[in-house]
């Protein structure tokens, strides 16, 4: 049963409830593709396999040059599109731990799994680099050295992340701090 579901221009939240609010508690954000990526990548390929293609048949030009630009048209494909993410998904059971499941466009599925008693403290975290600013969504684990992102390849806005976090605090039982700083 969805319970709640927010939506934007790149991602989806849906609040997923299949069974009482006590036992599990799933929180998934799905990437909305865009076709026009697709379509202009694979346009690029093309036309500069085509460009090969007349240089070796008009120009008499090496055949290795069609077999280079074909090698450069598999390297550009890889590298662009790499691993599309369809969702990533956040399963809470309170009374054992947090699932964090990334599903994948070719149907492989990638999951964690966080015992609630290792989790120290879940925290959102803005994110500074030169081009961007944007938030990620991290649980403070015992005896890790580094946070655990909840999120690894998506970066839904913090408008959906909120949600995520406020859920991740009811069930390890930390307080809902709106900012915290460092002394």
């Amino acid at each position: 049963m969805i319970e709640f579901s927010i939506s934007n221009v790149r991602y989806t939240y849906v609040h997923d409830q299949k069974y009482s609010s006590e036992v599990v508690d799933i929180h998934h954000i799905i990437s909305r593709r865009s076709n026009a990526k697709y379509f202009f990548v694979y346009a690029t390929t093309l036309l500069l396999l085509a460009c090969a293609l007349y240089l070796y048949v008009q120009k008499e030009k090496s055949i290795s040059l069609v077999y280079c630009s074909f090698l450069f048209d598999i390297f550009l494909v890889k590298s662009l599109l790499g691993k599309p993410i369809k969702k990533e998904s956040v399963v809470i059971m309170p009374a054992f731990g947090v699932q964090l499941e990334t599903h994948y466009v070719s149907g492989k599925v990638v999951r964690y799994f966080v015992p609630i008693d290792k989790i120290l403290k879940p925290v959102l975290v803005e994110c500074l680099t030169p081009v961007t600013c944007y938030w990620t969504l991290s649980m403070i684990i015992r005896g890790e050295s580094e946070m655990v992102l909840v999120f690894k390849n998506l970066r839904p806005p913090v408008k959906i992340l909120v949600h995520v976090w406020k859920a991740l605090c009811a069930a390890t039982g930390s307080k809902e701090e709106t900012c915290a700083h460092a002394e």
